[in-house]
């Protein structure tokens, strides 16, 4: 009977033992599974947090752009808003409300430039003020845009600027695309103005073999064929004038030939610059959470 007594006891102790590991491993399981996510969502919470903190950095930053450039008035707040950006009308933003921006600074200043203006130009029907029958000068330039209102009489007045200023010196100086008509063009006027009549003007082919000499970013050299035989002095005068062109033509080799007749002959490769287009590049940012 003892025995049968200790027998039951024991049996009910191995039982109590396999529910109590039965337990404890649920327990376990529970646990590590709770671990397990309580990780996944901490993981989940950071990245989202770097994800929203890379999104703001990028709002900043494209806020920052449209500010200093002046395509629209300052935001009200650290960044553009969206109902902002849908009213922003470049056209009709005036000088003064985006002091110190690059357009300002370019339609103020550098369309004012004494300098630039100094150089000589064709007068254009477009640029000459009908009530003086001469050039506009910079000051009536700025009465102009002053008085302009609306989108229509703003983009009036600032393409005026543009065409009649110093500014328009700087395409003539370092064009911002490849144009090898527009290069012959220019020499092609040179040589009439120094009272020469070309034969023939050509590219050189041999842009590619032209090293610019000093190597700036998107700095590009295109190469021209330079050929003139004519009475010494008509000589001398062409390469007076495209010395002083505003336009820059390094001459990287000549020859010159002297005639019984008072001829001098002159053949010479060139090169002529011009910038690539300028734009913003945008750059991707990927966000991965960590260990990954």
């Amino acid at each position: 009977m003892a025995k049968e007594i200790a027998i039951g006891k024991r049996a009910k102790i191995s039982k109590a033992q396999q529910n109590m590991l039965i337990a404890v491993g649920v327990v376990s399981v529970v646990l590590g599974v709770a671990i397990a996510l309580s990780v996944r969502l901490i993981q989940q919470i950071a990245f989202n947090a770097k994800v929203i903190a890379a999104e703001e950095k990028s709002i900043v930053q494209y806020s920052n752009v449209i500010k200093s450039i002046g395509v629209c008035e300052s935001p009200k707040g650290a960044v553009y808003s969206e109902d902002e950006l849908m009213k922003c009308d470049p056209n009709s933003i005036e000088l003064s409300k985006i002091p110190g921006t690059l357009r300002a600074n370019i339609l103020e200043e550098l369309a004012a430039n004494e300098a630039l203006n100094s150089v000589p130009k064709s007068a254009s029907s477009n640029c000459m003020n009908p009530a003086t029958g001469k050039n506009y000068t910079s000051d009536e330039l700025d009465n102009i845009y002053d008085d302009a209102s609306g989108a229509e009489g703003l983009t009036a007045a600032s393409q005026l600027i543009k065409s009649c200023s110093a500014l328009r010196v700087i395409p003539d100086a370092l064009p911002a695309y490849k144009n090898e008509e527009a290069l012959l063009a220019s020499l092609n006027k040179l040589f009439l103005d120094s009272g020469w009549q070309p034969e023939s003007l050509s590219p050189s082919g041999a842009s590619d073999r032209i090293e610019v000499v000093e190597a700036l970013p998107g700095l590009n050299a295109l190469g021209v064929n330079l050929a003139v035989e004519a009475d010494a002095s008509i000589t001398r005068t062409v390469l007076n004038n495209i010395e002083r062109s505003i336009r820059e033509f390094d001459i990287r080799d000549a020859t010159i030939e002297w005639s019984g007749d008072n001829t001098l002959a002159l053949t010479a490769r060139a090169a002529a610059y011009y910038m690539d287009k300028m734009s913003f590049v945008e750059s991707n940012t990927t966000i991965t959470t960590e260990g990954k």
